[in-house]
């Protein structure tokens, strides 16, 4: 029989809060796995103890705060850019967000109790957890951040080698994985043997993908990301706007220096990350022909706001050689309470809205090639980083994650990059104002980083992308149905015996 908690009342709700908080190490940039199966046990058998489904889901709900409290902790810092304005926000920045997640962690609580005890209530658990993890996308704009795949990303090949079944089953099929062998460990000698074979074969099979897997002979340009270090203090406020800009422009000429010094035939692209420029760009004919000198011909791709019709876009632009405006895609996935407010929230906290964009495009330009374009926040999507039926040959986001400090926040974000390359089988450039900004190949492997806090060019070559992955063609609806599976079987008695009738038993 398993063993019950020996902790009721308060003492309970403190244990489900401390459960999530440390559950929460787990993730990146911490990635202390070991921490996660404690974490989950505590729950697990808090949900099968409880007297009564609604005990079951506050557990799940106390374990669902902590953990995303822990998780979510940066989420202060950007209130503390605006703190003259927003003090009163400071206590409930990180707390209010997970206040709105945290309930999803209530569903594999209670729908757990509705088999058996034993391998159907494990499966039961790590498959509703998943999907309802996954259903974080429809919560306003969506918010999918930290999925427990993600505690793969260990730093180096180690990471990358258990990272790669992202490519056929993306980070939700990982997290439904992680969290079965989170609930497995423990459950026998047995048990805890197979998981640790299955670990070896996980990670076997990613090495042997790594060694194994071919790139396209296709040849990206070279990338010259320019990383300013411009506090958001400044940029909120334009205070040394201008010389600012010509901190951009000097890193410019001399990181397309750096990338033709050794003669390569590549196309150089610069790059700028969001908020580079400090302006209208699109308004602004001068400050492109700068760009565009200071590039040396080379075509640039620069963050900058825009203004039309009244509304407010958070843009990408490519500017030509001769400073004229080719392409300009608009940020289409937007933070909540952060670029728009939800309805949720009776009262206004923003200065101003963002309006989205038309949704994810593929551009094909001179000397930059096929390209999908992202902002920010947009590169934390599974399965929505590119156009539909126009696959690009890699994928750029630009960020400004001065909002967070030096904090998990920025590690996280990039950690999301690494994902979509594995799922993806494209590279991706990441290019951030304040750091980290860095590049991935198809597998996911890291081939250049510029840290966090320093004003700087990184020169890279962009790598070639991959074969189409599984995961790129079907999307989520690979992990999807993994999850529903494991529900159902969950339900299915076992051999030479009738289904047990499991019943709520009424608190009291």
């Amino acid at each position: 029989m398993n063993p019950t908690l020996p902790v009721r009342g308060w003492r309970l709700a403190a244990l489900m809060l401390l459960s999530g908080a440390f559950a929460a190490l787990s993730l990146p940039p911490v990635c202390a796995l070991f921490v996660l199966p404690l974490g989950l046990l505590v729950l697990y058998r808090a949900a099968e103890d409880a007297r009564s489904w609604k005990q079951a889901a506050l557990c799940g709900f106390l374990f669902g705060m902590g953990f995303h409290i822990a998780g979510l902790y940066w989420l202060t810092n950007a209130i503390l850019t605006r703190v003259h304005e927003f003090w009163w926000v400071v206590p409930f920045a990180s707390p209010g967000v997970s206040l709105i997640i945290a309930p999803l962690v209530a569903v594999p609580a209670v729908l757990c109790r509705l088999v058996p005890a034993g391998w159907r209530r494990v499966l039961m658990f790590s498959g509703s957890w998943t999907l309802v993890d996954m259903g974080r996308v429809f919560l306003f704009s969506g918010f999918p951040w930290n999925p427990l795949g993600s505690d793969l990303e260990f730093p180096g090949v180690v990471g990358d080698a258990f990272i790669q079944p992202a490519s056929l089953i993306g980070v939700d099929g990982i997290t439904l994985f992680v969290v079965l062998g989170a609930l497995t460990v423990f459950r026998s000698r047995r048990a805890a043997s197979a998981v640790l074979i299955a670990a070896i074969l996980w990670g076997g099979w990613g090495y042997w993908r790594l060694e194994t897997v071919q790139p396209l002979d296709v040849v990206n340009p070279r990338a010259v990301l320019v990383q300013g270090n411009v506090s958001e203090d400044e940029i909120i406020s334009h205070q040394s706007a201008i010389e600012n800009f010509r901190r951009y422009l000097r890193l410019t000429s001399k990181g397309v220096q750096q990338a033709r010094d050794d003669g390569s035939s590549r196309p150089v692209v610069v790059i700028w990350p969001e908020s580079g420029f400090p302006g209208l760009l699109d308004e602004d004919e001068l400050a492109r022909q700068m760009i565009e000198q200071a590039a040396s011909g080379a075509p640039s791709l620069i963050g900058s706001d825009r203004e039309k019709d009244g509304h407010w876009f958070n843009s990408l632009e490519a500017v030509a050689p001769d400073g004229h405006i080719e392409a300009i895609y608009d940020k289409s996935r937007l933070v909540p309470f952060g670029e728009y407010q939800p309805w949720i929230l009776p009262f206004n906290i923003l200065p101003g809205v963002i309006t989205p964009g038309p949704g994810l495009r593929t551009w094909t330009l001179p000397d930059i090639g096929s390209l999908g374009p992202m902002v920010c926040y947009e590169i934390i999507f599974s399965g929505s980083v590119t156009e539909r039926h126009k696959r690009p040959n890699w994928l750029l986001t630009i960020s400004n994650d001065a909002w967070y400090g030096n904090s998990a926040g920025p590690r996280q974000h990039l950690a999301t990059g690494r994902m979509r390359a594995v799922e993806e089988g494209l590279p991706v450039v990441f290019a951030n104002n304040t750091g980290i900004s860095a590049v991935y190949d198809g597998r996911g492997h890291e081939v250049s980083r510029l840290g966090w806090g320093l004003a700087d060019a990184l020169v890279t070559d962009v790598p070639p992308p991959l074969k189409a992955t599984l995961f790129s063609r079907w999307g989520r609806a690979i992990p999807a149905s993994l999850a529903i599976l494991f529900m159902l079987l969950a339900f299915i008695p076992r051999r030479g015996q009738r289904a047990e009738r499991v019943v709520f038993v009424p608190k009291g």
